[in-house]
């Protein structure tokens, strides 16, 4: 059975440029998920639209998350579950403790969870990613149980890193498929 993707753009949702944008248009099994405030986001609404998304799934899925929604996961996986969902792709997590990485306007998804996640994970990390340090990244890496990738330069990992298809992402999401079989 085909894996489907939910791909759960951060803050200020994934642009035209965004490698989630460019996925979410090649595989024909991928959902979008669409929040009503992208740019002022309430942790509350973010995980009641999740639930939501979540609630409608009828075949296997992994969670493609990037930058704040990699902490809407852990925080989803905190209190809820569902069957369907059998990992996550976790890319360039925004630290939303750090005032000095992150903006004020996500405090509200602090703090972040350090619970084990209770499916297969792979955190995807850049070694200049202003938004989190390289080394936060790696911690959480270990509290959720997920194996780590380290992607060298890439900044955040976004529209601003030109990643297109991002291929080398796509290699990674497929060992991750494979580790759920």
């Amino acid at each position: 059975m085909e894996t489907n993707l939910l791909i759960l753009p951060g803050l200020g949702n994934s642009g035209e440029k965004h490698w989630q944008t460019f996925w979410h248009k090649k595989f024909k099994n991928s959902i979008r998920l669409v929040q009503d405030n992208w740019d002022e986001p309430i942790r509350e609404e973010w995980l009641e639209r999740l639930n939501e998304e979540i609630s409608k799934l009828e075949r296997p899925t992994i969670l493609v998350a990037h930058s704040l929604a990699v902490s809407l996961v852990l925080h989803w996986a905190e209190t809820n579950n569902n069957k369907n969902i059998i990992g996550a792709l976790l890319v360039a997590p925004a630290d939303v403790d750090s005032p000095q990485h992150t903006p004020e306007c996500i405090r509200n998804f602090s703090p972040m969870p350090i619970s084990k996640l209770p499916f297969p994970s792979i955190v995807v990390a850049s070694e200049n990613d202003p938004y989190a340090t390289f080394e936060r990244k790696q911690y959480f890496a270990k509290m959720w149980g997920s194996d780590f990738v380290n992607v060298g330069q890439q900044g955040h990992i976004n529209s601003d890193s030109d990643l297109k298809y991002w291929e080398e992402g796509q290699l990674i999401l497929n060992q991750l498929i494979n580790k759920t079989k």
